[in-house]
């Protein structure tokens, strides 16, 4: 009977793992109630690493070659199962296989804005987003702190955990180093850096090793981003007179746009006496004397008021629009 049980076994002469589909990073191979011929062949590819597991004690790891399993390859097996020298039978043991492939283009990012509390704006929420990428290096780790026995364990099933403990630690990042936020953003490169020295003991816990992670935006919330705009504005423009300068002279095209702006305007103007009136107004506005200039501060709603019924003479084609343009110049320059 002992003999026909024996017969009826089936025996497994060549251990290997084809990866079938993108993603796999731990595969057990199907062993049933299959056993392990003593001499067996077992083929490790390159990017691959083999794991044996004995009633739920890892033993033997095996990296990229073609080995023949006996004693002498599988020392740490043999030691738990009391093996001597002269073993020649069939054995069980689980076989596990892990890809060793870069993870590329994993993608991270802060799902809801985090709070930090900057130097130069106070306290601030700032959205971020990049991309990471990452190889598994111990077996041994990923066995015992994530896959476990599973019979697949995939990359997917790692992003939620390793997407959240890098935010985690990039937030804590932003409120240890104390850098404002405009000089993160300048220096991008930089803060990827120090965020994935930050990483590598997390990665290094399961098992893994973080190859890169880039920091490809940092942004604020929208109505900071409008004060930012202004603020830099301002500086690029030097003193508030020019500011308001600025402001005048961006509004002109949105007026335009508009009904009831500079073309309304200009179309109400009429035509006859009223034209006449404008163009002299206009005119004599833009070829005041220098003194006269200098008397009396003119107002942006003068320059303004003026701006419009000079448009509206360029729509009717009294005046060209270089003329509206030289005239809108004289004008600007009078704003203190």
């Amino acid at each position: 009977m002992a003999l026909m049980d024996f017969i009826k076994k089936q025996f497994i002469d060549v251990i290997h793992w084809t990866e079938q589909a993108d993603g796999v990073l731990a595969h057990r191979f199907p062993m049933q109630d299959f056993e392990i011929q003593n001499g067996a062949k077992l083929t490790v590819r390159e990017t691959q690493m083999a794991l044996f597991v004995d009633e739920g004690q890892i033993a033997d790891v095996f990296g990229p070659g073609l080995y023949t399993l006996n004693t002498e390859t599988l020392p740490v097996l043999t030691y738990l199962k009391n093996w001597d020298k002269f073993f020649a039978s069939p054995f069980k043991s689980d076989v596990y296989f892990f890809t060793t492939r870069q993870q590329l283009d994993r993608k991270w990012g802060t799902p809801n804005p985090i709070t930090i509390r900057d130097k130069e704006f106070g306290i601030v929420r700032l959205r971020a987003f990049g991309i990471y990428s990452y190889h598994l290096a111990d077996a041994k780790k990923f066995y015992l702190n994530v896959s476990g026995t599973r019979e697949d364990f995939t990359s997917e099933e790692m992003e939620g955990q390793l997407r959240n403990t890098l935010i985690g630690s990039m937030t804590d990042l932003f409120g240890e180093s104390g850098i404002a936020f405009l000089d993160m953003a300048a220096n991008q490169e930089e803060l990827g850096t120090a965020l994935r020295q930050k990483m590598l003991p997390v990665f290094d816990h399961y098992g893994l090793v973080l190859d890169t992670l880039v920091v490809q935006n940092l942004s604020l919330p929208e109505e900071l981003q409008k004060a930012l705009d202004a603020r830099i504005s301002m500086n690029v423009l030097g003193d508030m007179s020019r500011y308001t300068q600025y402001q005048v002279a961006t509004s002109i095209p949105l007026a335009a746009q508009n009904e009831g702006g500079l073309a309304g305007a200009g179309a109400g103007l009429g035509a006859g006496i009223g034209i006449g009136q404008a163009m002299a107004g206009a005119m004599n506005a833009a070829s005041s004397p220098p003194q006269a200039a200098a008397t009396a501060a003119v107002s942006a709603e003068e320059v303004m008021a003026t701006l419009e019924k000079l448009h509206g003479l360029m729509t009717k084609g009294i005046l060209t629009a270089e003329e509206f343009e030289a005239k809108k110049a004289e004008l600007l320059k009078k704003l203190v």
